[in-house]
């Protein structure tokens, strides 16, 4: 796509604001914007305006079938797709495209995750138009976002309580504005910017790989001679290859209305990243489910697979996908940024406060609504967030914090100018915060940056539980505020957050979270390390996060209780799929390449022996006492992995399976690849059925 082409490019698969503004009548226009900004009630006359407008315009772009596209709690998005053709009596067609058929869908509920919601008998289920997330068109078919609910009504999906929660943070945070006297504040949006790492690697190294296909990491495999140590990856000059394929990403990101920004190499070979400019909550959340879409399609055009597990290869960096969040009202105003004097700017540090109490308050569920079988392997190292949630602040909020919890005015120390040494170079100010890679929590200047996601997940269960939160703060902040008659407003909120720090001043940490020395200060400090999804299953449903979510409207009990189940089912799942994968990659392709190389290397020795003395064999028989010691190993633990995963097949209760999954199954899992893994390195690459990890992640030119 040529520069000059861009802006008019941009955004043309999509039914947006400047496409109704174009084509709806008037009237019809303002109905939808108000339906988007007050989430006021959609007429059916409005709806079937749209849709027949909607229906035009995506005929005239190519489309035949529109489908309502949803996310269902498989973490994927699910799509049924019908055409627009309605037979006539004469044997012809038209095109017909109703309201009713925009506004809502009857997909079968009972096939998707429910945990117990539904029974399989009840099938029918719903998607309901969300209009604030804008339709779009990708491979011949009208997307409509929409919501998913069962005939009850429950959500079965992410968008539904994602939106609740954004109403939810929205309300209690105009109350609170209204308090502090910002009356012209009638709603404040959550905005989020995903930045999205993943790897390229051969698409014909993908196909071989039996646990790249079925689970998304690789389960055996001896590191290659070089990894990461070099440090020369990271936002090093972009092959040829791999710059087409992000070429050809961006053209059809920014066709869909998606404003990817950033391009780079990640620290890891073969690792990359895609940042998005911020857009608000709903939005980002299917966009970014989009860009993982359309990362896929556009990788296997240019021959490679995209990988999106948050661990595909031992020894090297994970993926992550970090959480940009900011909270603004509709006036213009980002609450989060400190400005010029932030000792005085008074709703900053009501939000700042806010944002620090939920954190530490509900730090085990924040935690949860990242966990998973996947990201579990990469929180701890290489660039990752330890599993101990802390706050990084910087050193001038940490001063601006001091002074609030002593009761002292705030004195900046100013903008400092970088001085480089070279007066040739321009002179420019630093930030008010330096960034901390081993903070889960970090605040970035004028957002935090939640780095705990992983890349495979949708982001919006974290920012579900962190809305929902930071709403439940404000909801205990305005309550006071409302309950001061006194004439002094400003000292009062001072002394409030004063006693809200003093509280929960415990998360803040602006050191390193990888020493084992912060392990020790956080539990001193009472601060959770839960380490794997189990650890942090029971706090779910516990009685504050029941209030929480229920209070709020966000979840039902029965909700909450169902994504429970959901969660602790997949897990068992997800490792016990890796389980049978890895035995199968062990006792058929490791072992026939083991078997192959020991039966070549003795008749080698035994040819040598007739011609040679015996002594001449030592390498081969060496070789050959190593492979044989490694494959003896390896067999053991194949058994024991076999044997417990029988095992495990056999428990029902949820929370015991998943507790035997992460404590058992993937300490014997770890056993066995130690073994396969020494027995790899010993074999040449030509007796492997599957490629190793120096052919995938260093063949890409």
């Amino acid at each position: 796509m040529e520069a000059s082409k861009l802006t008019e490019e941009f955004g043309c698969l999509v039914f947006n604001d400047k496409v109704m503004r174009e084509r709806l009548p008037k009237d019809t226009y303002k109905a939808v914007h108000k339906t988007i900004e007050k989430g006021t009630h959609l007429e059916l006359d409005v709806a079937n305006c749209v849709a027949a407008t909607m229906k035009e315009w995506a005929i005239e772009n190519g489309a035949t079938h529109f489908t309502h596209w949803f996310q269902p709690m498989t973490g994927l998005t699910a799509e049924k797709h019908d055409s627009f053709i309605s037979p006539c009596e004469n044997g012809t067609i038209i095109m017909e495209f109703s309201g009713k058929e925009l506004v809502k869908g009857e997909p079968d509920a009972s096939s998707f995750p429910s945990g117990g919601l539904r029974a399989t008998f009840e099938a029918r289920g719903y998607t309901a138009w969300d209009p604030s997330s804008p339709a779009f068109i990708k491979d011949g078919s009208l997307y409509i976002p929409t919501a998913f609910c069962s005939y009850g009504g429950e959500a079965l999906d992410k968008k539904t309580p994602l939106l609740r929660s954004m109403e939810a943070l929205s309300q209690e945070a105009v109350k609170v504005l209204h308090a502090l006297g910002y009356k012209d504040v009638q709603r404040v949006n959550t905005t989020i910017g995903s930045e999205q790492e993943y790897f390229l690697i051969d698409k014909e190294y993908y196909k071989k790989r039996k646990d790249l296909l079925f689970t998304g990491r690789t389960l055996i495999g001896a590191p290659a001679t070089k990894g990461q140590e070099m440090e020369d990856h990271y936002f090093g000059v972009i092959k040829p290859k791999v710059s087409a394929y992000m070429h050809d990403l961006d053209e059809e990101l920014w066709r869909l209305g998606i404003p990817a920004k950033t391009k780079h190499n990640e620290v890891a070979p073969s690792q990359h990243e895609l940042a998005p400019v911020f857009e608000t909550a709903n939005i980002a959340v299917d966009h970014n489910q989009l860009t993982m879409e359309v990362m896929k399609k556009v990788a296997d055009k240019h021959n490679f697979a995209c990988l999106l597990h948050e661990k595909p290869f031992e020894g090297i960096n994970g993926s992550g996908k970090h959480n940009n969040w900011s909270v603004c009202t509709d006036t213009g105003m980002n609450l989060l940024d400190p400005g010029k004097n932030p000792g005085e700017n008074i709703p900053f540090l009501v939000f700042l406060m806010a944002v620090i109490a939920a954190v530490d308050e509900y730090a085990p569920i924040l935690r949860l609504s990242v966990a998973s079988a996947g990201n579990d392997h990469r929180l701890g190292g290489n660039e990752a967030p330890p599993a101990i949630i802390s706050i990084f602040v910087g050193d001038e909020l940490a001063d601006l914090l001091k002074s609030v919890e002593e009761g002292q005015a705030y004195q900046s120390a100013g903008k400092v100018q970088m001085a480089m040494g070279a007066t040739v170079l321009p002179h420019f100010t630093k930030d008010n915060t330096d960034r901390n890679r081993t903070s889960p929590f970090a605040f970035t200047g004028n957002k935090f940056e939640f780095r705990m996601p992983g890349s495979a997940v949708s982001v919006a269960n974290a920012n579900i539980v962190l809305n929902t939160a930071v709403a439940e703060e404000l909801t205990r902040i305005y309550e006071k505020l409302e309950s001061y008659k006194g004439d002094d407003q400003k000292a009062f909120v001072l002394s409030m957050l004063q006693d809200i720090l003093s509280k929960h001043k415990r998360v803040l940490f602006n050191g390193n979270g990888y020493t084992e020395s912060w392990v020790e200060e956080a539990a001193k400090r009472g601060l959770l390390n839960l380490k794997s999804l189990p650890d942090a299953m029971p706090y779910w449903i516990k009685e504050e996060s029941v209030e929480l979510f229920t209070k709020h409207h966000i979840f039902t009990k029965e909700e909450l209780y169902s994504r429970y189940e959901i969660l602790l089912e997949n897990y068992a799942k997800s490792i016990h799929i890796e389980s049978l994968t890895m035995q199968e990659m062990v006792r058929k392709d490791l072992t026939e390449g083991l078997i192959a190389y020991q039966n070549d290397l003795s008749h080698e020795a035994m040819q040598k022996k007739q011609l040679l003395s015996a002594s001449a064999c030592t390498m081969e028989l060496s070789l050959l006492e190593k492979l044989d010691a490694a494959g003896t190993a390896m067999q053991e633990a194949l058994e024991k992995l076999a044997g417990d995963t029988q095992l495990a097949e056999q428990k029902e209760d949820g929370l015991e399976t998943a507790q035997f999954y992460q404590q058992t199954i993937l300490a014997d899992m770890d056993v066995l690849r130690k073994y396969a893994d020494e027995a790899e390195a010993l074999i040449p690459e030509k007796y492997l059925s599957y490629p190793t990890y120096g052919q995938m992640l260093f063949s890409l030119r």
